[in-house]
This record gives structure tokens, C-alpha cells and sequence, in this order.
């Protein structure tokens, strides 16, 4: 059955992440071909939030749909342009009353891709059932190409979000962590899946901010302002296959980039 291919990249973190992604996408699409790129921003704006001017500098470098995380609301800025009708989503798992929205579709190539984000509640505050509300979006959906960013701090929490949306969506992949994980796999139903798809971010960092900074912190747990690690970017996610008719992902590979 003739198939398309999605290239999901993982929390974009400074501007080393936001560079690595302008340099190496070019090479990844060449070597992937994806239809739909999709890529998560949360941390594009020196580590946490995003700006209008960062979102519209990942959609120019080729991304087709953003995704957010628990630091949606950061810049204040990003307020107005989360309302504009571009393809970001916030975690929609939030009041009803704040900007944006959770679900966005990009059609390409008569393929209509529904993009959804949620955040989990595991170390995570403020948040609405994550799998009710994963519920309420797929069961309206009409078409059967379904990503959801499960964007979440507890790796069972992320698993059994899988295991919920088994059959029900293309791909489920874990943000939040930037830890790439190793179980990347197509579950029974053909959903694929994978507990966190990285970061692009800095390398010889810890999780994209400065390592000298986050040790002190640790050696004497006194409070430090962290700053995005100033070292060229890696950037880290995943390719997943997908049967064109059905929505069913074939294959899930994970991707690092620049090492």
C-alpha cells in the first residue's frame, strides 16, 4: 500500500537547538523525504516558551505544524499569534479560556493530518485528563491520520497514553524529557510509538541548560538561574511510516542528527 513518511523533531531548546534545526533539516528531509514535518517548540525561546518571531522562523525552515508543552505561556507574546489560524498548538488538556487551541490539521498531498498536544498530570500541575480529552478529539476526527505530542513528565503515564490510543492514532510521541528513549516501536493497532523523541538542543548540556550551572545547583541546592548551554545543537526525534488509506504507521525509526 503506497505510503508517506512523518519527521517529528523533539523540544527545540535556544537558540543552539533553533540552529541546529536550520542547519540539519535540509540534510533530513533529503534523506527522509517526509510529507509532514512536525516539531515541538516549547523551549525555542532561550529554553522555555516561544515567541511569534521564533514560530514563524521554525514554519520558514520547514516545519508544517508546532507543538507545545507546559511552557506554552512563557512569552507573552506568543498570546495573540496562538489565536492567528497557524498550525501551533498548545496543550489542550487547559481551560477552554486561554489562547489557542490543542488540535490543528495540515493537509499535503490530499493527506489531512490531525495534530494534537496534551500535557500529562504525573509531576505535572494544572492540568485536565489528558486521556479524556485525547478521547474527545479522536472520537470526533474524520480522518485516521492522528500525532499526538503527549507532552509529560512519568514514562508510564506516557506508555499507557499509548496504549490508550493504540489503533485510534498514527503516532504518539513523548515530549518533555529531551532524554531520547529506545523504545520506539508500532503497536498492535499500527500506532507508532515512542515514550520521549529527544531534544534539539545543545550538545554536552544537561537537558539544554549550561551543566556548570545545573551541578552547583545540585552540589548545594541553592537557587540558580539557569541559561541555555552556549555548544552547537544535536537534534533528536523520529521517521514513521504511514499507509496512506488507513493511517496505520508501518515503521518507526529514531533520528540523531549532528552528533
Amino acid at each position: 500500500m503506497p505510503a508517506y513518511t512523518i519527521l517529528f523533531l523533539g523540544d527545540v531548546v535556544g537558540r543552539p537547538g533553533r540552529n541546529a534545526v536550520k542547519e540539519g533539516l535540509p540534510s533530513l528531509v533529503d534523506a527522509y523525504e517526509p510529507l509532514f514535518t512536525v516539531i515541538n517548540g516549547e523551549n525555542s525561546a532561550g529554553g522555555v516558551g516561544i515567541t511569534p518571531d521564533i514560530a514563524e522562523e521554525l514554519f520558514k525552515v520547514g516545519a508544517d505544524a508546532i507543538t507545545l508543552g507546559n511552557h506554552a505561556f512563557n512569552k507573552r507574546e506568543i498570546y495573540g499569534y496562538l489565536d492567528s489560524g497557524k498550525p501551533i498548538v498548545r496543550p489542550a488538556n487547559m481551560p477552554s479560556r486561554v489562547p489557542g487551541k490543542g488540535l490543528a490539521t495540515v493537509v499535503k498531498d490530499g493527506i489531512e493530518l490531525a495534530v494534537m498536544n496534551v500535557c500529562g498530570r504525573v509531576y505535572m500541575d494544572g492540568y485536565d485528563d489528558p486521556f479524556h480529552c485525547v478521547d474527545e478529539f479522536l472520537n470526533k476526527l474524520e480522518t485516521p491520520h492522528r500525532l499526538l505530542d503527549f507532552h509529560g513528565e512519568a514514562t508510564s503515564e506516557k506508555i499507557a497514553m499509548g496504549w490508550h490510543c493504540n489503533g485510534r492514532a498514527t503516532l504518539v510521541v513523548g515530549t518533555h524529557t529531551h532524554v531520547q528513549t529506545a523504545d520506539e516501536r508500532v503497536l498492535p493497532g499500527g500506532t507508532a510509538y515512542i515514550t520521549d523523541a529527544g531534544m534539539c538542543g545543545p550538545r554536552n548540556s544537561v537537558l539544554g541548560m549550561d551543566r556548570e550551572v545545573i551541578l552547583e545547583r545540585f552540589r548545594t541546592t541553592l537557587p540558580m538561574r539557569f541559561e541555555v548551554q552556549n555548544t552547537p545543537g544535536v537534534i533528536c526525534g523520529v521517521v514513521v511510516n504511514v499507509e496512506r488509506e488507513t493511517g496505520r504507521a508501518t515503521s518507526i525509526e529514531r533520528v540523531r542528527f549532528g552528533e
